[in-house]
């Protein structure tokens, strides 16, 4: 977040006092205006802090009760409270109360704004500041949030006790990882961004690809190309135990781009009796012929001879499920090729050798770390994917994820896909990417409001691929 506020200092220092606090005082105004609908008569309540935050709440406020609302500011801190700000909204007609009047309050409201802290707020709330957050539990009023919600962490996603769960949360000038990541990012509800004329860098810490941005990723034959000029991805999963685990590897691999799917395990009649333009064998990787790629560890039981053995290959390897667990750490972090690596956080948190708890409170810092340990890129899955490699630089999250992608199966979907686009040619961060933002869609798309299987995600990846290209 350093970056931001040297983004902030730099504009402030170019534009005239308080003019880029107005700036985000007249969108936060207006998305709170949007959600009230009527503004006149409806009753507002501002939870203001000391810093920023809080002049940016008094400053909208003002402007709402200039329409007609009845603002009241519940002042954490009076003689800090931004004098500006404050002097704004009472000559508007709004009001000031102490602390101890909030629950009272925030039970009458239509709308709260929660200006308690802003995004240099670390290592959770303080207690009279957790009392307000305390205060808007159980509201029936909408809650906006200004900037990020109060109590979450803007640089991580962590929640450290105490926090404000917003209806909205209106942030400005960029995205701040907070608001992309769990368990911070179910705090934030619909988050809108405003723009404030601040100059930041392309290359931020975080990035969200968006739908152009994938479909200049996304592999198209050329006039010349062939099933093997396409790339050909193998895939070693399934066993015995598992071999719905091989078809369902099989067929995300077969909608994501590469020219032919190679098969090789004990799942072969299975996997060609869904998808007869598979190539199977079951000779074992290192004589199934040429691939691209390879995809290892879905469903695979306890064959790590096959997983050892396509680690020792020169190609781009996916690993995942019992990949993750088979491998050696030295074999990953040895290799020459690009590895991609599939956890969802319990396969992360062995891998780490810490609590499942642990990854979900500090997803961020978990996939870097996996990344640098295991010099390998890392597709950490769960309620936000993160992708992360092991040069460092911008971790990408995916936002087009949906709860009902966790069923049974999807990971071995997303895995086959994955492996595809590897094959086809792009980077593990790239493959990873795309593959996450193409599955979550698919989701979506399968789901509809209603549950899904692992299969139905498959079937639709190509409708998700149409959509992004258009």
């Amino acid at each position: 977040m350093e970056t931001v506020r040297a983004a902030e200092r730099a504009l402030m220092a170019r534009l005239p006092e308080g003019a880029l606090m107005q700036r985000a005082a007249a969108g936060l105004a207006a998305a709170c205006a949007e959600l009230l609908g009527r503004v006149y008569g409806s009753r507002v309540v501002l939870l203001v802090g000391s810093g920023d935050n809080g002049g940016d709440a008094l400053y909208a406020g003002a402007r709402l009760a200039r329409r007609g609302a009845g603002v009241t500011a519940v002042l954490l801190s009076p003689e800090r409270a931004h004098g500006g700000g404050l002097d704004a909204l009472l000559r508007a007609g709004g009001r000031a109360a102490p602390a101890d009047r909030a629950e009272e309050l925030v039970e009458r409201a239509d709308l709260v704004v929660d200006g308690i802290v802003g995004i240099g707020g670390k290592g959770g709330l303080r207690p009279e500041a957790e009392a307000l957050a305390r205060a808007v539990r159980h509201t029936r009023a909408a809650v906006v949030a200004v900037d990020l919600p109060s109590g979450v962490e803007a640089d991580t996603g962590e929640v450290r006790g105490a926090a404000v769960r917003a209806d909205l949360t209106v942030t400005f000038g960029t995205y701040k990882p907070g608001l992309l990541i769990d368990p911070a990012r179910e705090y934030a509800g619909v988050v809108r961004l405003v723009d404030i004329g601040l100059e930041l860098p392309v290359e931020g810490e975080l990035q969200a690809l968006q739908h152009a941005d994938v479909a200049q990723l996304l592999p198209v034959p050329a006039a010349e190309s062939d099933k093997y000029r396409r790339g050909v991805v193998g895939i070693a999963a399934g066993s015995a135990r598992y071999p719905g685990a091989a078809v369902l590897a099989v067929s995300g691999a077969l909608r994501g781009g590469a020219g032919a799917v190679r098969y090789v395990g004990p799942a072969g009649e299975a996997v060609v009796a869904r998808f007869p333009e598979t190539l199977v064998s079951d000779l074992g990787p290192a004589k199934a012929g040429r691939v691209q790629a390879w995809v290892v560890g879905p469903g695979a039981g306890d064959d790590a001879a096959t997983v050892a053995e396509v680690l020792a290959t020169d190609v781009p390897v996916l690993l995942d499920a019992d990949g993750l667990r088979l491998a050696e750490r030295d074999a990953v972090r040895g290799r020459t090729a690009p590895t991609l690596m599939t956890p969802h956080a319990g396969e992360a948190a062995a891998l780490l050798g810490v609590r499942r708890e642990e990854v979900e409170r500090a997803r961020l810092a978990a996939v870097r770390e996996l990344a640098a340990v295991y010099r390998a890129t890392v597709l950490l899955k769960g309620s936000t994917t993160l992708v992360a490699d092991a040069a460092g630089g911008a971790v990408r999250v995916n936002p087009t994820g949906t709860s009902w992608l966790a069923t049974a199966g999807s990971g071995d979907v997303l895995s086959g896909l994955a492996g595809s686009l590897l094959a086809a040619g792009l980077s593990a961060r790239d493959a990873g990417s795309a593959a996450a933002y193409l599955h979550g869609l698919a989701g979506r798309f399968a789901a509809d409001g209603a549950p899904a299987g692992a299969h139905d995600v498959a079937a639709l990846i190509p409708e998700a691929w149409r959509d992004v290209r258009a």
